[in-house]
């Protein structure tokens, strides 16, 4: 991938795993609200997409508001608890020092809302790697935040978005970006593919392979 101007990479299941945390935040708050817990395996099926349309795979007959009250309940536990039980993914903390040191410029867009983003990256102590942090929030796709990082020129069209979902590669596909693909996250092969990802990694230190 040549004349690489930003790598843009996704937080959840591509620089660090929140599963445990996102599965303990969302039964807080299906339980609070008298709905019946989720399995960590159908949590972890969620991850990727906005946090609203999580909930509203497990209650498809609610309301807005209610889905929005549920949303509310998860943030409280997860301001709190949920974002430090997160481990990042061995090899991470080398790889994106090793791009630094190349001078690779580089950014996170993620779906969670940004002062979680900002939280957990500074938790690992990653936060000065990235020239900027995005994140989304209800109602907000990230193909639209891609678009408005192309709009207000803080990423070009030469930029490359890395995530482990169908959504990052999709997101980077409708603003003309290339993409790459990751396998030790939440997606599998198949599912990159289908996206139509660039080059698919299986661990993380084949992101050092990616030519800038």
């Amino acid at each position: 991938m040549h004349n690489l101007r930003t790598l843009i990479f996704d937080l959840d299941g591509t620089i660090s795993d929140p599963s445990m945390g996102i599965h303990r935040c969302m039964n807080y708050a299906l339980e609070f609200y008298g709905y019946p817990a989720v399995s960590k395996q159908a949590a972890i099926a969620t991850i990727g997409p906005p946090l609203d349309e999580a909930f509203g795979r497990f209650q498809p007959d609610v309301s807005e508001a209610d889905i929005a009250n549920l949303v509310a309940k998860y943030r409280e536990r997860y301001s709190e608890h949920g974002f430090a039980e997160n481990q990042i993914y061995p090899g991470i903390v080398e790889a994106l020092r090793s791009l630094e040191r190349r001078g690779v410029r580089m950014g996170v867009c993620t779906s969670k809302r940004v002062d979680f983003a900002e939280k957990i990256l500074s938790m690992f102590g990653l936060l000065e790697h990235f020239s900027f942090v995005n994140g989304g929030d209800i109602g907000i796709k990230k193909k639209q935040q891609l678009a408005g990082l192309l709009k207000s020129g803080e990423i070009a069209l030469s930029s490359v978005m890395v995530g482990d979902r169908e959504v990052d590669i999709s997101a980077a596909k409708s603003n003309g970006l290339r993409s790459v693909g990751v396998l030790w996250g939440f997606g599998d092969r198949e599912e990159l593919e289908m996206a139509g990802a660039d080059v698919i990694l299986s661990h993380t230190s084949e992101i050092y392979l990616v030519d800038v």
